[in-house]
């Protein structure tokens, strides 16, 4: 597989990867199906910290970060973990749609370029502002004139504040400045987002807001394995075949995949004009991107100051 910078990615963890990003967008709905959405993430959050943790001492991974970048990798990592993903799956537990979710998230790296030129006054191509005209023209097509079947006005706006979120914590990247080890910088991202989900979650929830175990347990198991750990995995081996923007090809699968899925293990069904609407906002953002050079979500510590960060 060739990115458009001409890298050749390996297929399988290219392959790989764009499934374990695009289950992101089944497996929090199925979560949040079963528990509440900040106990979810919370549970999710210790896990993956601990695995993460205990991944870079296994590997020996370099512990060496400062005060002050520990204190920027943590304050980044709260934004896009426990902020971003927090409205995201509320969003979910209000009936948001899989592939809506990934859609809005797949407009983001466009939005972050506007909100640069319009914050930081740096240069935005004609070409990534009609792009991303365009992928919301298909956003549209795909919620419809009836948004009830995307679960009312008030989840698509949930879901549209964490694309929002998901921009500005992207360009709050190059606050960061320095590059600390990718295993140890995930880890304290995770474990600083855990703390304040889980008293939400026990505030707002209750102490235990389960209604499935068997499926909450999986679900959270499988966000923090697969889609925390491995996607971060599978990310580190395509940023070192071919740098930061490696996947850059790979982020605009995701949609497309994500519909696929929610087909299949969700139920979820696109309407002939959603599935226009589906393939006028990939086209959109992938055109926009297409003069970026890395559009594709990677973790802070290899965080390109225009890219989005996180794991599904």
């Amino acid at each position: 597989m060739t990115s458009r910078t001409g890298t050749t990615l390996p297929l399988v963890p290219a392959a790989a990867f764009v499934l374990v990003w695009s289950s992101g967008y089944i497996s929090g709905p199925a979560a949040v199906d079963a528990a509440g959405p900040f106990s979810v993430l919370g549970w999710r959050f210790v896990l993956a910290a601990l695995l993460a943790a205990g991944l870079a001492v296994a590997l020996r991974r370099p512990t060496r970060m400062d005060r002050d970048t520990l204190r920027r990798v943590a304050a980044v990592g709260f934004v896009m973990n426990a902020v971003q993903f927090g409205l995201m799956y509320v969003a979910f537990d209000l009936g948001l749609g899989a592939t809506l979710a990934s859609l809005l998230h797949a407009l983001s790296p466009v939005l972050t370029a506007l909100l640069a030129a319009a914050i930081l006054g740096e240069r935005v191509s004609p070409l990534q502002v009609a792009g991303f005209a365009i992928g919301v023209v298909g956003v549209l097509l795909v919620l419809g004139a009836d948004l009830g079947h995307a679960g009312g006005p008030v989840a698509v706006l949930v879901g549209c504040l964490s694309m929002l979120t998901l921009s500005l914590g992207t360009l709050g990247q190059r606050w960061i400045g320095a590059q600390p080890d990718l295993l140890w910088s995930a880890a304290v991202q995770f474990a600083v987002s855990a703390p304040p989900l889980l008293a939400l979650g026990w505030i707002t929830e209750g102490v235990w807001p389960v209604t499935d175990t068997r499926q909450a347990v999986v679900s959270v198991l499988y966000l923090a394995v697969v889609n925390s750990i491995v996607g971060l995995v599978l990310l580190a081996v395509l940023v070192l075949r071919g740098g930061s923007g490696a996947a850059a090809s790979l982020f605009f699968l995701s949609p497309p995949v994500t519909a696929v899925l929610a087909w299949l293990v969700l139920d979820e069904t696109l309407s002939p004009t959603q599935l226009v609407g589906l393939v006028v906002a990939v086209v959109g953002v992938g055109a926009a991107t297409r003069t970026r050079r890395t559009p594709v979500p990677v973790p802070a510590s290899q965080q390109d100051p225009q890219d989005p960060v996180g794991t599904q």
